[in-house]
């Protein structure tokens, strides 16, 4: 057993944030696992374990900044020990032979040689025939491992390519405007320290001869081949993403890097590689299936683990350094989330990190300027753009979302005046108002009723109602017939749903009726209406009358509203145009009483008629319907006995 220090790999920032730690004291991890998440300002990246072992400390919390270098964890290593014994016995016979000074001079040649690296598009999840939209780097320029080279854009998302390693950029395959697959050439860069590894690698084998015999043994100690669980990777924050595509079947060889899957969201796809090769012996996810950030893919039988340990002992021969400059180097898939991906929406940019933030928040990108380079928004921009937001004056009940504000105005200036602060209930009306205008909309239909016949019975039985302790107005008939009107016309006695695209059919009949008081409008509830007696609504009317002028409603008392009457008959006036009270989706208004000729076919004749003006959302209700049920309330108020039919 041997302890190894994990430590932060290259990750082309200076300092990062550990947004997530995937594992813990104890956990045993296979190399690749994922053992912690880290954020820029740029991207999100999981850095993977180096080696297979057990967890023995952390040495980083959720919200350290770290860099380059920074010691991450300790992992104790099985099987290292084998090869650390002969390694600890062999620099006895090492001074015999001293083959150590023959690296020494090596390095006087070596900083002659340079080598030139290609550098290819890499995997760009399924997709091809990429538009190049930016070209940063030109022929000549220093560059470092990590920085932007190229981007490109489908018509989901961008993406920015990362130089592999650093260099001086020696020629451009690409332009502006060019099309690019999987495997083009980009550039070419001349690495300058190339040269470097490979005295170094003949250095490190020097000593190789008399430890020989510790790679032979290595296979013994590695063990037989396991069965290592793959996992979905870091998605950017996205969550539920659909699987559109299965890769693999149980039973295929695969190699690294090949692709597993393929998952969509609403914004772009992305092809999940392999991080080692090997024998898919079961398949955890189907095409169809949403996924999570560590969700399991599949588990692969490695069967390299043997192949991997004696690689170190053919290291002797200086070939290695003779094949690097005719290596191509291609950024891996697994690096391209970690390097700046930026989507667009419309004409925003934003990296993964910033768009999770966004969401969270609830701010829609589009309303955010960014300031980074062509646009992007960083976390900054979303930070200003909210505490701006935050400083803004909140939205009077006189104005809407998006619609601009009524400038103030000093009245003063034009006399004398005098200011009331709004009761809460009068502030709480205004803004119902304000909403239900604005989110209904509205058309209001007019006709008279004649209630002749109606008052004629009223004033009849006027004196017997008095005897019940009722005083008899229209409004009991009035709810009486709208009632009946309700449950002939069921598009009225409904509400849309809060999604959308269903509408709510109610099997009762509540009618709010809306009263004036001193300290504002307020709308009492009367209950299955089409269930109780004239009396019986007339004295509920007025009790609920009497309540709310005292104010003494109860929130219960004036909740569950099918449908409202608001009445200005007591008033005056000839028509107008209620706002219906959502979510109910009509509301009657009644006016004035007046006397008018109307002609019976002979002649003209003296009728009592009321003005009534019925509001109706036109998303639930159609002019028909609205004609339908005016019809049949004017005939339920012109002969009440249609009501017992």
């Amino acid at each position: 057993m041997s302890i190894e220090t994990v430590i932060v790999p290259d990750i082309g920032a200076d300092e990062v944030e550990v947004i997530e730690i995937c594992v813990a004291v104890g956990d045993t991890v296979a190399a690749e696992d994922s053992l912690l998440v880290l954020e820029s300002d740029k991207a999100s990246m999981e850095v993977p374990s180096p080696v297979s072992g057990k967890i023995v400390s952390i040495t980083v919390n959720v919200g350290d900044q770290v860099s380059q270098g920074s010691a991450i964890m300790e992992v104790e290593v099985e099987g290292a020990s084998a090869a650390a014994e002969p390694a600890i016995e062999a620099p006895a016979p090492a001074p015999v032979d001293e083959p150590a000074p023959a690296p020494i001079a090596a390095p006087a040649a070596a900083p002659a040689v340079s080598a030139v690296q290609a550098v290819n598009v890499p995997d760009l999840g399924g997709a091809s025939d990429v538009e190049c939209i930016e070209v940063c780097v030109a022929v000549g320029d220093v560059i470092e491992a990590e920085q932007s080279l190229i981007v490109l854009e489908t018509d989901k998302a961008s993406m920015e390519i990362p130089a592999p390693m650093g260099g001086k950029v020696v020629s451009l395959s690409i332009n502006t405007g060019d099309t690019v697959n999987v495997g083009d050439l980009i550039l070419e860069l001349e690495v300058a320290g190339a040269a470097d590894a490979a005295p170094a690698a003949v250095a490190e084998a020097a000593p190789a001869p008399a430890a020989a015999p510790a790679p032979v043994e290595a296979p013994a100690a590695a063990g037989p081949a396991g069965v290592q669980t793959v996992t979905v990777p870091d998605l950017g924050g996205a969550s539920d993403v659909e699987c559109i595509e299965v890769c693999v079947a149980v039973g295929d060889v695969i190699e690294a890097e090949q692709s597993l899957i393929v998952l969509e969201t609403d914004k772009a796809s992305m092809e999940i590689p392999a991080p080692m090769g090997g024998k898919v012996v079961s398949l955890s996810i189907n095409t169809g299936d949403t996924v999570n950030v560590g969700d399991v893919i599949l588990e692969l039988e490695v069967a390299g683990a043997e192949a991997a340990a004696p690689a170190p002992a053919p290291a002797t021969a200086p070939a290695p350094a003779a094949a690097v400059p005719s290596q191509s180097y291609e950024p891996k898939t697994p690096s391209m989330p970690r390097s700046e991906v930026v989507e667009k929406h419309g004409d925003v940019y934003a990296g993964p990190s910033v768009r999770m933030l966004a969401r969270e928040l609830g701010v829609d990108l589009h309303l955010v300027k960014g300031t980074g380079p062509r646009g992007r928004v960083s976390k900054d921009d979303l930070h200003n753009y909210i505490k701006a937001r935050l400083a803004e004056p909140a939205p009077s009940a006189n104005t809407g979302s998006g619609i601009p504000a009524v400038p103030a105005v000093d009245f003063s200036k034009f006399g004398p005046v005098r200011e009331e602060k709004m009761s809460k209930l009068h502030r709480l009306t205004a803004e119902n108002m304000s909403r239900n205008w604005l989110n209904v909309p509205h058309v209001t239909q007019f006709d008279d009723a004649d209630i002749t016949e109606l008052e004629a019975f009223r004033s009849s039985v006027k004196a017997e109602a008095e005897k019940q302790g009722v005083k008899l107005t229209p409004l009991p008939f009035l709810l009486k017939a709208c009632a009946a009107a309700l449950r002939a016309n069921p598009k009225f006695n409904a509400s849309l749903a809060a999604d959308g695209e269903t509408i709510v059919y109610k099997d009762y009949v509540h009618i709010g009726v809306a009263v004036d008081t001193p300290a504002g409008l307020v709308v009492p509830v009367i209950r299955d209406v089409d269930k109780k007696s004239i009396y019986q609504l007339a004295a509920e009317t007025a009790e609920l009358g009497k309540k709310a002028k005292d104010r003494k409603l109860t929130a219960a008392e004036m909740q569950g509203g099918c449908f409202t009457i608001s009445s200005l008959g007591g008033i005056g006036g000839k028509g107008f145009t209620p706002i219906v009270n959502s979510p109910e989706v009509a509301i009657l208004g009644v006016s004035k009483l007046d006397i008018k000729p109307v002609w019976n076919g002979s002649e003209f004749v003296p009728r009592k008629m009321l003005p009534l003006s019925l509001s109706y959302d036109h998303r639930a209700i159609n002019g028909g319907d609205a004609g339908r049920f005016f019809t049949q309330l004017g005939d339920f108020l012109a002969d009440i006995r249609r009501l017992v039919l």
